[in-house]
């Protein structure tokens, strides 16, 4: 009996361990809201709040205002996510009306407001969420932030361009605003300081990230940046032509029609998983970052329509027409392994380089375009041909890493310096441990390789439930702390420690340099392959004007 009475009260307190913990309702814009505190005490978290509306007549323009509701919105919904097909796969899930985000506070924030750390999450612009699943805020909040996370538009949902008022193009962008707008009325009320908001994002969220920088819509509601993997001077994450991408997509769907009214009647008459599962013909000559077609775009101006992008993004940057902040650019050393070991198996005999340079490189002949293909072969597959070997994947996929995401962030660094008087930070990760978990998800060929590819840095950044510490607590303590400190302080060393033993300096326009993150910090040459300093040449030569 006193066994089973002590199982008992242990079996109670664990429950009690998981059960709800309310937070105390807080007023916001839209009404009255509640949390849930952690169960492990680490934060309070507020979950799937609207911050925007959807109707009929926006689905492509720019969200409507946020919902209002009566009496306490319990704040507990992780789940959603905006509809969305998976990159790899045939893997459909999420929901229409889907603009809400997550905030992360302590449980007792101090007197004094918080900075505010915003985070826009990647997936090419088709897939992923803000889901604390995958960004949890466990590292991050306890060293003194508030942390927000959000879902906007993706796919054709998010980013169909016609040209017209109705579908005038960068809908999710415009949702990214929107919830930007949102921390900005009411982060207060959470323990943030709506003045020291920094926003950073990874992949199609460093590229949004990037575009925030150089939009006109996002002036004022943020104050440092990140990018993370991602410019958008990407070719994958930019589109030159929108309404010609809009017409292969009516094309996949059995119409023919140069008519952009005829277009959006079409696209507007379509249930969203109807438009999602539109696939077009796989291109097998292409790697998988030729094939991506959905992201923002330069729209034409229309009276009452708030554009978020009127000029192209080279352009702004170069006459240095952009929003001045304190920014952080960088990238992971061996981004290619990711998109390599998770490309179509059907592709990779058939890729040919020239059809898969970045489509941002516009040659004035079909010579110019060959002798330029032949070079890049010859640098990253020497004699071997392209195929499924083990071998010729790993050579090529630094194809898939350097001209797709590392050179752009440094074009961007570069032009950053030449106007801007604000710190820049340039970095570099090379770090190699446990929680690559990006890496260990692109197969045997990469697994045992050393490096950080694509997707490697989340896992030093953010919480998830689902993957344990790997005893890289060392390496999140020092990724986490370099990211806090510049959201608090403007500076990712404003002293050396134990943890940071090397001040990281801004970079200079003249040589610049990068802090090198790995099992030891160092400063490093930002021009340090040979195959970037090649990327730059042809960039200069034939970048489209």
């Amino acid at each position: 009996m006193w066994v089973r009475a002590k199982w008992l009260v242990l079996w109670s307190l664990w429950a009690a361990r998981l059960a709800w913990q309310p937070t105390a309702p807080l007023r916001v814009s839209g009404g009255r809201v509640r949390g849930s505190v952690a169960h492990d005490g680490s934060h309070a978290a507020y979950l799937g709040i609207p911050y925007a509306s959807l109707t009929p007549e926006n689905r492509f323009q720019a969200p409507g205002p946020e919902p209002t509701w009566e009496g306490v919105f319990d704040a507990v919904d992780h789940k959603v996510m905006c509809y969305q097909r998976s990159l790899v796969g045939n893997i459909f899930r999420g929901r229409e009306h889907c603009l809400t985000l997550n905030v992360y506070t302590p449980v007792y924030p101090p007197d004094t407001p918080l900075p505010v750390m915003v985070f826009i999450h990647g997936g090419g612009f088709v897939e992923g969420s803000g889901t604390p699943l995958m960004y949890g805020p466990n590292y991050l909040v306890p060293k003194g932030v508030i942390l927000v996370t959000f879902n906007y538009r993706l796919n054709v949902h998010g980013f169909l361009g016609l040209g017209i008022k109705e579908a005038p193009g960068n809908a999710g962008m415009k949702d990214q605003v929107a919830a930007l707008r949102w921390v900005q009325r009411n982060i207060r009320v959470f323990g943030g300081d709506p003045d020291n908001v920094t926003l950073f994002g990874e992949s199609a969220g460093g590229a949004s990230v990037s575009y925030h920088i150089l939009s006109p819509m996002s002036a004022g509601i943020f104050h440092k940046a990140i990018t993370q993997s991602g410019s958008s001077l990407m070719a994958w994450a930019h589109q030159a032509n929108p309404e010609h991408n809009a017409k292969l997509i009516a094309k996949a769907m059995g119409y023919e029609t140069e008519d952009p009214y005829e277009l959006y009647k079409i696209f507007k008459n379509k249930s969203l998983e109807e438009l999602t599962q539109v696939k077009l013909p796989l291109d097998k000559k292409k790697i998988m970052l030729s094939r991506l077609i959905y992201a923002p775009s330069v729209e034409k101006v229309f009276d009452g329509v708030e554009p978020f992008l009127t000029k192209d993004p080279y352009q702004l940057l170069l006459s240095g027409e952009y929003n001045k902040v304190p920014m952080i650019v960088g990238t992971n050393d061996e981004e290619g392994f990711l998109f390599a070991g998770l490309e179509d198996p059907s592709v990779l005999p058939n890729v040919d380089i020239e059809d898969s340079l970045p489509n941002n490189l516009v040659f004035p002949s079909e010579s110019d375009k060959k002798r330029v293909a032949e070079e890049v072969k010859k640098m990253y597959m020497g004699d071997e041909p392209i195929s499924e070997a083990p071998s010729a994947q790993f050579k090529l996929s630094r194809f898939y890493g350097e001209p797709f995401f590392n050179y752009p962030p440094m074009v961007e660094t570069e032009l950053l310096l030449n106007s801007s008087n604000h710190p820049l930070y340039h970095y570099y990760l090379k770090y190699d441990g446990w929680r690559n978990i990006g890496k260990f998800a692109s197969g045997s060929i990469f697994r045992n390789s050393t490096g950080m590819s694509h997707a490697d840095d989340l896992f030093y950044l953010f919480y998830q439930p689902f993957i344990p510490v790997l005893f890289e607590m060392e390496m999140i303590n020092r990724m986490t702390t370099l990211w806090t400190n510049f959201a608090k302080y403007g500076d990712p060393t404003p002293e050396t420690t134990e943890l940071l033993p090397l001040r990281w300096l801004p970079a200079r326009k003249e040589a610049p340099q990068a802090l090198a993150i790995d099992k030891e910090l160092s400063i490093i040459p930002m021009w340090q392959r040979e195959s970037f300093i090649f990327w730059r040449d042809v960039d200069s030569k034939y970048r489209r004007k």
